[in-house]
């Protein structure tokens, strides 16, 4: 029999660890709520801070080459239908929406594949590619300092409801759940990383780990390999109404993109 590798080991002690002690479950109250910035190091927040740093204003710079950048069979760029960055503010504070025409909730770069095929006949951007990336993380560094507003849509809330299950459902073969770490062991630590409020205040937002800049999906797929359970497929429904819920638990923080993180 193969043995686990010793990261793998450490996680789940410590993950073990972390459930005997510390808060029991429940929701963050609201003045405790914080950013996952304040729980990085002051090398890592200053990076955020500062533009001239910040890895992640790469993207921004790319995807705004990509708004203006005429695309598919209609000639049309992005800028061409919404006019200058500036008309975006505002827009991805609401988002995950309601989608008429699928019946269902569309995250923002969900809603930036579905112009660039309806809209400009341009081929499809894949999830987590660098085009979709750069012009989702443009998009959301529009609004840096405007609150996260969800919408108050009662059709959503159904989906809502499934994220908030999924996001109190134990998984994976190390049985944890993400409220167990997110919301009862805010303030614990876990292989020497600070362990979160789960906000999703600065995505995309660019990690150090990575390398690179990151969805909140890719975030949420890595934190299930974690515990062992099998990911959910990238923009599938589930990771949508999970991503629903989180928007909810952050609403009125301020957003960051791009963040930066370990």
């Amino acid at each position: 029999m193969r043995r686990p590798a010793a990261s793998l080991v450490a996680f789940a002690a410590l993950a073990l660890a972390l459930l005997g002690g510390g808060a029991q479950a429940g929701d963050i109250a609201p003045h405790e709520r914080r950013s996952g910035r304040t729980f990085m190091a002051p090398e890592t927040q200053a990076m955020q801070a500062d533009d001239t740093t910040n890895p992640g204003m790469l993207w921004v710079l790319q995807g705004a080459g990509l708004w203006d950048e005429k695309a598919g069979t209609s000639g049309r760029s992005c800028a061409g239908c919404h006019g200058a960055a500036e008309a975006m503010r505002g827009v991805a504070a609401r988002y995950p929406a309601f989608d008429p025409a699928s019946g269902k909730p569309i995250d923002l770069a969900g809603r930036i594949r579905q112009c660039r095929s309806a809209r400009q006949g341009a081929p499809d951007l894949a999830r987590d590619s660098d085009a979709l990336l750069a012009l989702t993380t443009f998009v959301a560094h529009q609004l840096r300092g405007m609150p996260i507003a969800p919408p108050k849509d009662p059709r959503l809330d159904p989906y809502r409801e499934t994220g908030r299950q999924i996001f109190t459902t134990r998984m994976g073969q190390l049985d944890l759940s993400c409220a167990n770490c997110h919301d009862d062991n805010w303030n614990q630590r876990l292989a020497g990383s600070a362990v979160t409020q789960a906000h999703p205040t600065g995505y995309p937002l660019y990690r150090l780990e990575w390398q690179g800049i990151g969805s909140l999906q890719r975030r949420m797929r890595n934190c299930m390999i974690g515990v062992r359970a099998e990911p959910f497929a990238a923009g599938s429904d589930d990771f949508i109404a999970l991503e629903l819920h989180l928007m909810q638990r952050a609403a009125g923080m301020a957003i960051e993109t791009p963040g930066v993180r370990p």
